[in-house]
């Protein structure tokens, strides 16, 4: 996956909810990817993190480029967010 391509399409995204990316992390193999959002003044929605992942959804194919993303605030954790995440997909 290109760094720079994912990292314009998180950026858009965070800033269409009025957001900024805060934190964008890779593991060694740029599989395992990490984005923390935040936004000035205001808490982050767990719809605000739900948009963003799902803009890159919508951008890189899984099956081609084979990734696993997590978009949290930076008031919670990554594995927190994928918890809601996951509750809110089997509603």
């Amino acid at each position: 996956m290109d760094r720079i391509e994912l990292q314009k399409v998180l950026e858009t995204a965070a800033s269409e909810r009025d957001c900024s990316i805060v934190n964008l992390s890779f593991d060694e193999d740029d599989n395992i990817i990490e984005a923390t959002i935040d936004r000035d003044g205001e808490s982050i929605s767990l719809a605000d993190c739900e948009y963003v992942h799902r803009a890159v959804l919508a951008a890189f194919d899984r099956n081609v480029e084979d990734y696993s993303l997590t978009v949290s605030s930076a008031g919670i954790s990554g594995a927190e967010a994928d918890e809601l995440l996951k509750k809110m997909e089997n509603e």
